[in-house]
């Protein structure tokens, strides 16, 4: 599915990713682990069109990334630190990526119920917890059904119960084919 060959990018005089190679295939769980300020999100963001690398290419099903935006709708992503506008509520946020993505693309919103989002999905974000906001971020990550999951730090801020429900619906989805690309500096969180 994801085929990076040589990817390089610097921010300056600082490299941040110098000649990153990575394969991830169908029905797998990809782990990429390091330490802080590593690059981990600025990979996931290049294969998300949102950096461009200096040098290298990213196949996406065979395709070059070449600045054409609609392999996007194939993904879902998870960024570790989810900024929306504090005045939405969950079910407006759910409302506008329907709203992206078609209202006839199918659905996924085994999380909204697992992760107990109903009771909240009308609060605005503003007042709600950082766990819960991630909660809400995991939902939103599913709720498309996408051939490739990106997930940046994942667990990061979850309690212990929602971490394990989410865990569970990695490897649901593994097993079902999809893709899956989970960032983390903790190694122990990869190895489950």
């Amino acid at each position: 599915m994801i085929n990076a060959r040589g990817v390089c990018k610097r921010f300056g005089r600082l490299p941040v990713l110098n000649g990153v190679n990575l394969d991830v295939v169908r029905g797998s769980i990809t782990a990429i682990v390091g330490p802080n300020a590593s690059g981990k999100t600025t990979f996931n963001r290049i294969i998300l069109g949102l950096v461009r690398p200096d040098a290298g290419e990213i196949l996406f099903d065979g395709q070059r990334l070449n600045g054409d935006a609609t392999y996007r709708a194939r993904i879902g992503y998870m960024p570790q630190i989810a900024r929306y506008p504090e005045n939405l509520t969950g079910r407006d946020l759910m409302a506008m990526l329907r709203d992206v993505r078609g209202a006839n693309a199918p659905r996924d919103e085994e999380l909204v119920e697992t992760l107990s989002l109903g009771p909240v999905l009308d609060t605005p974000l503003r007042v709600l917890s950082g766990g819960t906001r991630q909660r809400i971020n995991a939902a939103l990550a599913f709720l498309f059904q996408a051939d490739l999951l990106i997930l940046d730090e994942p667990t990061a801020g979850l309690d212990p119960i929602s971490s394990g429900t989410l865990k569970d619906k990695l490897l649901r989805e593994r097993s079902a084919g999809r893709a899956l690309i989970v960032t983390s500096h903790v190694l122990s969180e990869l190895d489950e």
